[in-house]
């Protein structure tokens, strides 16, 4: 029978507080594709996003070091943090890419992707609000599959985004940059569905 203690509990509690930040990096780079102004600002902002990201996964690392009981198996919780953080890390990538590659302006589908990828964080934080109800929950595996799906659109997107850009752009530095920012959109929505992946597998274990 799956059943955790408080003390055991606090391990949902600290994922969802991860979870939180990766959507609070995905508001933040969707307002700077959307509102292309006040860029060093924003980027500021999102990588004080990700260094709170990364304290929170030194916390639940240091959390899983002294706990004898955990309520899921080590070596899962230990992959849940790394993955979180890959999205989060993924999308301060991102949204560096846009200074040091000089972009002057931004295409539709870099906007379209940055929204993706809002739905995508939003959607993952329902699942790991619900991962501590996996034997009761009926919303978890909608929310599993739901961020699979944004994830297909997203790849559809992108794959959408280079093929038109080299059949149109001609600009070849152009082409260089776009496709470097394009991959990492995707890898931000790819971490994603990364995690809902390894949650998904959790479950079939625990129910």
């Amino acid at each position: 029978m799956f059943r955790t203690t408080p003390k055991e509990e606090i391990f949902f509690d600290m994922f969802v507080d991860t979870a939180k930040k990766s959507c609070e990096a995905a508001i933040l780079l969707d307002d700077l594709v959307n509102n292309y102004v006040s860029i060093n600002e924003k980027i500021n902002a999102i990588e004080t996003i990700e260094h709170e990201c990364d304290q929170c996964v030194h916390d639940i690392i240091k959390q899983l070091n002294k706990s004898f009981i955990t309520p899921i198996d080590r070596e899962d919780i230990n992959e849940i943090v790394k993955v979180l953080d890959n999205i989060t890390d993924a999308i301060e990538s991102t949204a560096h890419r846009f200074k040091m590659l000089n972009v002057k302006t931004i295409t539709d589908e870099a906007k379209v992707m940055s929204k993706l990828i809002v739905a995508c964080t939003t959607e993952l934080l329902g699942v790991m609000t619900e991962l501590k109800h996996m034997k009761t929950s009926k919303t978890l595996y909608t929310k599993i599959i739901e961020v699979n799906r944004i994830e297909d659109k997203g790849d559809d997107v992108f794959r959408g985004a280079i093929t038109s850009m080299f059949i149109n752009d001609s600009n070849p530095i152009d082409v260089i940059k776009w496709k470097e920012i394009y991959e990492f959109l995707e890898n931000s929505l790819d971490a994603c569905e990364d995690v809902a992946n390894i949650v998904e597998g959790i479950v079939m274990k625990h129910v």
